[in-house]
């Protein structure tokens, strides 16, 4: 009996012990064999571009342009990710390499991005760069660069031609 108590007690501890633990946010390295962009589908090339979420089960999201991302987050598929909890997203930094809060970044306008948007991520403001919020409501209106994107890469279905 006092096997079977001790083992029930154990079982219960490790237990609570797994589920108090907190999420683990910290940003994760890229598989550039695996990791593909949740939205185009397209393989994570450059960490300078690329987007990362986080959700409270650890489960990762890879995007290989922001604008891929804020596409993302209109779908249900990102309901179904966020599930109404925390969500860490972290953006490369195009400035000097590594990883940014995205939400506390800055984006300049006007660069060429793995998908077109044109929005590239810093650590600091200047005149001439926005918000994380910004970016996301310009992508809405379409303040972007990927149709001449697109164009140039012959995606829209467009013939020149004609």
């Amino acid at each position: 009996m006092k096997k079977i108590v001790l083992i029930f007690m154990m079982s219960f501890t490790v237990l609570v012990i797994s589920c108090s633990q907190k999420p683990d946010y910290s940003p994760r390295t890229i598989n550039y064999e695996r990791d593909i962009c949740a939205q185009c589908l397209m393989g994570i090339a450059d960490s300078l571009w690329a987007v990362q979420t986080i959700n409270t089960q650890g489960d990762v999201l890879w995007f290989d342009d922001i604008g891929c991302l804020f596409e993302y987050m209109n779908s249900d598929n990102w309901k179904k990710f966020a599930n109404n909890q925390k969500v860490q997203m972290w953006v490369g930094n195009t400035e000097n390499g590594g990883w940014i809060d995205a939400q506390k970044a800055y984006y300049n306008f006007g660069k060429h991005t793995p998908m077109g948007y044109g929005y590239s991520a810093v650590p600091v403001a200047n005149d001439s760069t926005f918000s994380f919020n910004q970016i996301k409501k310009r992508i809405d209106e379409g303040k972007t660069m990927r149709e001449s994107f697109l164009e140039e890469h012959k995606m829209m279905g467009k013939d020149k031609g004609k």
